[in-house]
């Protein structure tokens, strides 16, 4: 053999070797198309689970409830709707021109002293009166947010949410503590020789519980938008010779008051379909829509309470489309906006200029206390007070022996804390992957958007004792889907309530951001040939990553803080949660009670906290 032999044998070696490379660079460019057939199906996979989803949890349990409006002892009729919407009790003046009446006799009628509003009328007038009081608490507090530093601003900003996010049986019971007739108020006004005053079962102490959760909201939203204000635009305007007030009228307001409307139409969208703040503070006697649909399905009468929650369902999504329409016209992007600079709160020197907001602000920090504060110090108080008045832990003492020696059936405060905590756990988990891929779907532009987005935000709307009714009746037991019967009972069916409730939260938080993004940065990373759940994962999230921390608080908190759903749903001893020991202690001693509002009021806070300082602050809901 010869040295020419010997590299012939070499150069046949490395051609094996060439065809081996060739192998391996089908293989892999094999795995590479794979691996992009599967990102450019997975955003359609993950559409397509969340609608699942939301059919199975959401859309057909509710479906199989309002379909009893129409459809009595198996024939379809609108005989019911006609009833209701004729009934004077439900619609006042306004059912005597459904009826046939002339329109000029019921416009005098409705112009007259002694006009009927009805049910229907009543529920929207103290949803408009709390929107207002929600607006007015609102402002100023996104005002001092956005506009001034101060020693724990952003503590501060995460719990201006905690309110809308606390459980309604804990805030009535903080509400009874300060407003009752022995309450708080009466003690402080009491102290200073003035009368006492008794809100309860009164329009304005309703009107004051709204507040006290919407307001939070509002001024959340506000802020945001305040924050998004572009400070040059401000500079330019004074350059021109714009005074201080003409620069906030032509520059920022036009900015801020699509944020404001969006905080008012959300707020008579949650007060119009009020149910627990109104039987708790109200009663019978200020019942709205929702208390009503809640009486008709205690004593059976399923299709009335459907006509009567379908008429409710179509005022709330008409607001929630026309507040979404608006949104989709007057979208905006901040990006390389330069917010405003804060001022300090409190400087060394004011002048007369300066001073005139700050004591507004004092003024406002007093009302803001009544309202915020004394009903959660309230709850405190009772928690550490006996029955003589006198300080004692014997009601923080009964929780720990009850833990310690209470029976399987009975309530302990370990696993109410422990499944709270991981039911709110899991639904962040499932609402936020939803919630994330709503968000991307109705920020496109197609014909149709907005009643997809509508659609979608549907849960906010519904009547909350339609979606436990259609849930139990559906979901726990059993929904048939081409043949396969799927059921679920205790912590999953508790779970995906909670998620469902969450879910548009994340979505109303995170479509802001995607909508406000460089698009340039999405076509040049799908011209490099990434696909389109590539370009999601690695350009837009990590833009908008705040904000989907953000979301993850609402739903994480909500979850917390949900009492109907669970209550319903919850089967056996060991599924209750925070709330339902709430509710269930209420039953038996009040102090108690108390003390594991004050164990939800500090779970509830700290997570929110915890979860908002893992992500920054973001601009969005």
């Amino acid at each position: 053999m010869t040295d020419g032999d010997d590299h012939g044998g070499d150069a046949d070696d490395g051609g094996d070797a060439d065809d081996h490379g060739d192998d391996t660079d089908d293989h892999g460019g094999r795995l590479a198309r794979v691996r992009a057939g599967t990102e450019a199906r997975a955003l359609t996979a993950l559409a397509v689970l969340t609608s699942l989803t939301l059919v199975v949890a959401f859309y057909y349990p509710t479906a199989t409830v309002l379909v009893e409006a129409v459809v009595v002892d198996g024939a379809v009729t609108l005989g019911v709707f006609a009833d209701v919407l004729t009934d004077p009790f439900y619609f006042g003046e306004l059912a005597r021109l459904l009826s046939g009446e002339p329109p000029g006799v019921v416009a005098r009628a409705l112009l007259s002293p002694d006009r009927r509003l009805g049910i229907v009328g009543f529920t929207a007038y103290q949803a408009v009166l709390s929107t207002v009081a929600s607006v007015a608490l609102g402002l100023p507090a996104a005002y001092l947010l956005a506009r001034f530093e101060f020693p724990g601003r952003k503590t501060l900003r995460s719990l201006t949410i905690v309110p809308f996010v606390l459980p309604s049986i804990m805030v009535g019971v903080g509400f009874v503590a300060t407003f009752g007739q022995n309450g708080t108020l009466n003690a402080a006004l009491s102290a200073l020789g003035l009368p006492p005053v008794d809100l309860m079962f009164t329009l304005e102490a309703v009107v004051i519980a709204h507040a006290f959760y919407n307001a939070p909201l509002v001024a959340r939203v506000t802020t945001a938008a305040w924050e998004s204000v572009d400070a040059s635009a401000v500079e330019t305007a004074r350059s021109l010779g714009a005074g201080p007030v003409r620069a906030f009228v032509d520059v920022v307001a036009p900015q801020v008051y699509p944020a404001v409307l969006t905080g008012a139409a959300l707020t008579f969208v949650f007060t119009f379909g009020t149910f627990p703040i109104v039987l708790a503070l109200g009663g019978f006697e200020l019942a709205t829509v929702e208390v009503f649909v809640y009486r008709l399905v205690r004593d059976l009468n399923y299709a009335e309470a459907a006509a009567l929650a379908v008429v409710e369902l179509v005022v709330s999504l008409a607001v929630l489309l026309a507040y979404l329409r608006y949104e989709a016209r007057n979208a905006t992007s901040t990006r390389g906006a330069r917010p405003l600079p804060r001022r300090s709160l409190v400087p060394p020197s004011l002048s007369p200029r300066e001073l005139l907001p700050r004591a507004g602000l004092a003024a406002y920090g007093v009302v803001a206390a009544v309202v915020f504060l004394a009903p959660i110090a309230s709850m405190i108080l009772a928690s550490v007070t006996g029955g003589d008045g006198a300080l004692t832990l014997d009601n923080y003492r009964f929780l720990v022996e009850r833990q310690q020696t209470g029976a399987a059936f009975q309530v302990r405060p370990w696993p109410a804390i422990r499944n709270s905590l991981a039911f709110a756990g899991a639904a962040t988990l499932l609402a936020l992957p939803m919630g994330v891929v709503v968000a991307v779907l109705t920020t496109r532009r197609y014909r149709g958007r907005t009643l997809v987005d509508a659609a979608a935000m549907a849960p906010l709307a519904v009547s909350g004792i339609i979606v436990g009714l259609g849930l139990l009746r559906g979901l726990v037991f059993g929904v048939e889907i081409a043949g396969w019967r799927i059921a679920a009972g205790g912590a999953v069916a508790i779970v995906v309530a909670h998620a469902v409730a969450g879910y548009p939260f994340v979505v109303r938080t995170v479509s802001p951001g995607l909508s406000g993004l460089d698009r340039s940065l999405v076509e040049s990373a799908r011209a490099l040939g990434a696909s389109r759940a590539r370009v999601i994962r690695d350009v837009e999230l990590p833009l908008v990553w705040p904000a989907v921390v953000a979301g993850a608080a609402f739903a994480f908190a909500i979850s917390i803080g949900e009492f109907t759903s669970t209550v319903v749903l919850a089967t056996g001893a060991d599924a209750y949660t925070m709330p339902v020991a709430i509710e269930r202690f209420i039953g038996r001693r009040l102090g108690p009670a108390t003390a594991m509002g004050v164990v939800l009021l500090v779970v509830t806070g700290l997570s929110f906290v915890v979860i908002e300082r893992l992500g920054g602050e973001h601009r969005g809901l």
